[in-house]
């Protein structure tokens, strides 16, 4: 963020920018003047004719400050600045405003090459802030244009609309709070995640008559509740195991066939075995 002075810094900025880098022999002048105003015979001009709010940032939150890493800044005032880019020059009897046309152009070139104003051309004041100084040609209603040189009393001139974004105007030291603690250590009490999560490997016999008694074998049972399961009727509901093997009696009016038997550990482990009931 910048400070409330930063509108004029910006304006001073784009005319560094201009005088260091337009190319023209021998060199014209860079005023920032309004159009009644009078300036030097040959010189590009910057007028400042609109200044408003960027309605992206128009809400923008708290934001970190710039210097102590633990205060919070309020919300800057964002701005975008509109610059009406002319030139003048005395007119020739017979190529009239070429030298303004040339002017113009090597203006344009500058500002064309510099999509961001460079440090090196930027106020003093700007040097250390936050944001960048964008620059971009932008649109004019012919309303809007007439409507201006008219308020002025001035002949149209040849001129080009730009736009500077984004300026943010800091607001005064009291708009400040300290940066909430941070969270230094998340725990949750009481909980335990199993170093080796539950498993069935084996399920014996695997064909038999109706009434068999299945034994199942696996690791990390212990304390563990089984549910058994063969086709839709469960012949073993939260059974607390007390060691590494469990077993589980089939119905006794079960048909012969194959039927799917369904183990579910804890809801943490569940397998599906295949038993064929035998006449």
């Amino acid at each position: 963020m910048s400070a409330s002075t930063a509108i004029g810094m910006v304006s001073a900025s784009l005319r560094n920018l201009l005088v260091g880098e337009m190319r023209l022999n021998p060199p014209v002048d860079v005023t920032i003047l309004a159009p009644d105003e009078q300036g030097s015979g040959r010189r590009i001009n910057l007028f400042l004719y609109k200044v408003r709010e960027n309605p992206f940032l128009r809400n923008q939150d708290w934001t970190l400050q710039s210097g102590p890493p633990d205060r919070l800044a309020d919300a800057p005032l964002s701005l975008n600045l509109f610059y009406l880019l002319t030139p003048h020059a005395p007119n020739d009897d017979v190529s009239g405003n070429t030298a303004a046309h040339q002017i113009l152009g090597d203006a344009m070139r500058v500002l064309h090459e510099n999509p961001v104003v460079p440090r090196d051309h930027l106020d003093a004041g700007l040097v250390d802030a936050r944001e960048r100084l964008q620059i971009a040609a932008g649109t004019l209603e012919s309303e809007e244009l007439t409507g201006m040189w008219t308020t002025f009393s001035q002949p149209f001139r040849l001129s080009v609309p730009y736009q500077v974004s984004t300026v943010q105007l800091s607001r005064v030291p009291e708009a400040e709070r300290p940066l909430p603690k941070r969270v230094r250590r998340i725990g949750v009490s009481g909980f335990e995640a199993p170093f080796q999560p539950p498993t069935v490997t084996d399920m014996t016999p695997a064909q038999g008559p109706a009434g068999t008694v299945l034994t199942f074998t696996g690791s990390a049972l212990t304390g563990r509740r089984a549910d058994v399961r063969v086709g839709d009727v469960s012949v073993s509901d939260g059974l607390t195991l007390t060691g590494d093997t469990f077993n589980a009696p089939l119905a006794d009016d079960l048909r012969p066939g194959f039927y799917e038997v369904r183990v579910d550990i804890s809801r943490l482990f569940r397998r599906t075995f295949l038993f064929e009931v035998t006449p």
